[in-house]
């Protein structure tokens, strides 16, 4: 065996030995964060048995609503908030390819032809050579960049999930605004009924003698009243209209909300351990895959202390093309063996390495208040629907009574026993008592609609994309992005 020959087989054979070696830099684990047993609220709020047949990812599909379900589908389509964070995904694996390339050798092929003109006699000169060369990944620092971008990748993608299922929450909280603004139209359209009637009566009263003018001109100011307040619902219902267009990304021009009422009830929602929550949500799951990429930068940091090993090598032609008895039988060739490493650089990768340590440690600590958020999160809707079913049994026997008092004073006032201020006032009270009801039927239904969120809306970190996915969709030109809910009828 040559010695040319040997010493190529010697160096191949130190790339991959080295290249197997472990990579330099800590290892990730997930820290512990402070979960706890059970959620505090949940005694007091028993929901009824959870419907297992409800699409994984189409929360809203648990309100039984047709109209708020077209809309829903429409917002991971059209929504260019959602366009944004996907092509922050797209430029993620496109960071992952960018890293990956390091594990290879580059090749490179420059000829060039120079002619040159000396004491009358011209000399040409080509110099065509293949050279490449190769850092060899021997501490393991491109496959630790490899792992930060990879798991960038997955923040992106826990990020356009997180931001998806907000633009979802957003409409169907803007929903149930509209729904209870149509509601409280329907509400005043009654109202304004009834004081109508009780215009007729006292204007009957007035022409049989029986009433004073004044208590026409009360209930004329009441009737007046309610119809103001029944056109100026118009203004609250229209803005919620228009956010709700925005989020599906259309102009407001465009999109026309037929009017309906808000849903009587609350569904039944599936409510897991709270450890579960950890692989629900896709803000902690950003959170958590954070940690991983910030890790992988102390490795990257770490093998700035060793040196860069690096193979290279040519071979081509060098020489006058067109001499033919020396064309062809010109070869040059070279390999080489190089190391770089720094002796003294004032400390730079010492500082590198606790920046890169002490950002992971602002990611742990990140991550933790996300989960902590997000418990508080649940139990404050949690407690919400507790709060609010109590307070809706109350209300609705309030109403009853209210109305009730509204019949009797009607009847006492027709019959010369009561004065028109006590019809007034049963009114008042029963127009209040209805707004409050409604109110809190809203407000228990905005709170099931955020708890459903707060749970991660059926999301699962099984949807986040593995590395070996993400390095496969970084090489292709069409990256395939994390999957959006399929329309629902």
């Amino acid at each position: 065996m040559s010695f040319g020959r040997g010493a190529s087989l010697a160096a191949a054979g130190l790339a991959l030995t080295l290249i197997g070696c472990a990579a330099v830099g800590p290892d990730y684990q997930r820290p512990a964060a402070i979960v706890p047993a059970q959620y505090k609220e949940i005694k007091g709020w028993k929901p009824a048995t959870p419907r297992d047949d409800f699409a994984k990812g189409e929360w809203w599909t648990l309100f039984r609503d047709r109209e708020l379900n077209q809309l829903e589908a429409q917002v991971a389509v059209s929504n260019q908030t959602l366009k944004a964070d996907e092509a922050n995904y797209f430029e993620a694996l496109a960071l992952i390819a960018e890293a990956r390339a390091g594990l290879f050798p580059t090749v490179n092929f420059d000829p060039s032809l120079t002619r040159a003109s000396s004491q009358g006699q011209i000399t040409d000169l080509l110099d065509a050579q293949v050279s490449a060369a190769w850092t060899l990944d021997v501490w393991g620092k491109v496959r630790r960049a490899i792992e930060q971008q990879g798991a960038g990748a997955q923040v992106s993608a826990a990020v356009l999930a997180n931001a998806t299922l907000s633009a979802q929450s957003a409409l169907a909280l803007a929903y149930v605004q509209l729904r209870e603004s149509d509601s409280l139209d329907d509400l005043l359209v009654d109202t304004v009924k009834q004081y109508q009637r009780s215009l007729d009566i006292t204007q009957n009263q007035y022409d049989a003698g029986t009433a004073a003018k004044s208590d026409v001109i009360t209930a004329q100011a009441s009737l007046l009243a309610a119809q103001a307040q029944e056109i100026s619902v118009g203004v609250a219902r229209g803005q919620n209209e228009h956010a709700i267009a925005v989020l599906i990304g259309k102009p407001p021009s465009e999109l026309s909300i037929p009017h309906g009422r808000l849903v009587p009830d609350i569904p039944a929602i599936p409510l897991s351990l709270p450890s579960s929550l950890l692989e629900r949500r896709p803000d902690i799951a950003a959170a958590e895959r954070t940690m991983q990429e910030e890790n992988a930068a102390i490795g990257v940091a770490v093998a700035g202390y060793y040196p860069d090993i690096t193979l290279s090598g040519a071979f081509g032609y060098y020489g006058d093309p067109f001499v033919k008895q020396i064309a062809g039988a010109n070869p040059v060739w070279s390999y080489g063996l190089a190391l770089a490493q720094p002796l003294f650089n004032g400390g730079l990768t010492d500082a590198q390495v606790e920046a890169a340590k002490q950002t992971y440690q602002s990611s742990v600590a990140t991550y933790r208040q996300t989960v902590l958020t997000a418990f508080q999160q649940v139990e404050d809707q949690l407690v919400a629907i507790r709060v609010l079913s109590r307070e809706i049994k109350v209300q609705v026997e309030a109403v009853k009574a209210a109305q009730q008092a509204v019949q009797i004073a009607l009847n006492e006032y027709r019959a010369g026993t009561q004065n028109f201020t006590t019809v007034v006032t049963a009114e008042a009270i029963a127009l209040t008592d209805e707004e409050s009801a409604l109110a809190s039927r809203a407000q228990r239904l905005t709170a099931a609609v955020t708890l459903v969120v707060a749970l991660g809306g059926g999301w699962s970190t099984d949807e986040l994309p593995a590395l070996p996915t993400l390095t496969t969709a970084a090489l292709t030109s069409t990256p395939t992005p994390m999957p959006t809910p399929a329309p629902t009828p």
